[in-house]
Formats: structure tokens, C-alpha cells, sequence
């Protein structure tokens, strides 16, 4: 089955306050770990969405390997970033990756692809988080989502079967503020 990764990385980040995608992490952006976790995931086919920073992101990170899919409508949330790169996907499954969570294991990444289920989600110590997977079944939906957390509804609401993939560890950090960043720092230097 061929399974495509995509990295949303098109948000504004208003909470933070500059470019996370741009933010320094281990000697090279977020964004550029994230990606490069994501190289390392064996996908069939790799997308990032850009939007807030867009050219920013695009000279200041290593987009080798992905197809960008430009996202206008950024401020209108994640939703919005699923939704125009559905269009683009070419594989039979769909891996949800965010931009601004590096800790994420490709181990990881690769078990909750080889779900069989329409919807499966990672299932880390202290509750579910991304990466999702998403079969060709759910591509209509996910093309008509809007909002942040328009895939968890979707996760939520009862009209696929969902796989939960155990994880082992607490959910990896999402960098929305400069707390989320600090609390990222410090657990890679622990």
C-alpha cells in the first residue's frame, strides 16, 4: 500500500509570535527536523504545506523530497492546510505529521501507516496525538475540513473504524508558544 506523509507546516503562529517553523532546534530549524523525520519514514510520497512565512520557510529550510502545497487560507487553521493538499495526494494512505512536533518517532510513524483501519492515531501514555493515517475512504471528509480541530472530530466521530496504536511516552511536544518551545528545549537537553 503506498502512504503519503504530510507535514502541515502553513500556520501563522499568532500564539508565538515569530515563524516556529524557523525557530532553532538542534542546530537546524523545527521545520528542518521535522521534514527530516519524515524523509526517514520510508513514504511514497512526502507534501509540506506552507503558508505564514511561506518564502521565509522556503529559504531558510531543506524542502528536498517534499512537494509544497501553498496554503492561502493558513489563518482559517489546520483544516484548512488538509484540505488543499488532499487534492495532491497520490497514495491509497495519508499520514498526518505537524510541523512544529519534532519528538515524533519515524517507529512511531511507520506503525500507526500500517493500520488497517480507515483512521488510526497514535496512543501515547497520557492520551492520543498525532501522527494520524488516513485511508483513501476518508479523503472526501478530509477534503471538506475546517478548522483546528477538525480531525479530531472527524477521529470522534464514529463513522470509521479507528485503529489506536500504542506509543510508547508522553505525547510529543506541539510548539504553539513560547512555553511549548522552552519545555521542548529543556527535555532535549535533559
Amino acid at each position: 500500500m503506498s502512504v503519503t506523509g504530510l507535514v502541515l507546516a502553513a500556520g501563522g503562529s499568532l500564539r508565538l509570535g515569530e515563524a516556529k517553523q524557523l525557530l532553532p532546534y538542534r542546530g537546524r530549524t523545527l521545520l528542518d527536523a521535522t521534514l527530516s523525520m519524515a524523509r526517514s519514514c520510508g513514504f511514497d510520497q512526502l507534501l509540506v504545506t506552507l503558508g505564514g512565512s511561506a518564502e521565509l520557510v522556503r529559504s531558510t529550510v531543506d524542502l528536498a523530497g517534499f512537494e509544497v502545497v501553498d496554503n492561502p487560507g493558513f489563518s482559517d487553521g489546520c483544516g484548512s492546510s488538509i484540505r488543499t493538499a488532499v487534492p495532491y495526494v497520490t497514495s491509497e494512505a495519508l499520514v498526518l505529521l505537524l510541523g512544529d512536533q519534532p519528538g515524533v518517532s519515524p517507529d512511531d510513524v511507520r506503525r500507526v501507516a500500517a493500520a488497517t483501519t480507515p483512521l488510526a492515531v497514535c496512543s501515547y501514555d497520557d492520551g492520543l496525538g498525532h501522527p494520524f493515517l488516513f485511508r483513501r475512504a476518508v479523503y472526501p471528509e478530509l477534503g471538506a475540513l475546517h478548522g483546528d480541530k477538525a480531525v479530531w472530530k472527524l477521529l470522534h466521530s464514529g463513522g470509521y473504524p479507528v485503529t489506536s496504536v500504542a506509543c510508547a511516552g508522553p505525547v510529543p511536544i506541539d510548539v504553539d508558544t513560547r512555553d511549548d518551545y522552552a519545555r521542548l528545549m529543556a527535555m532535549d537537553s535533559a
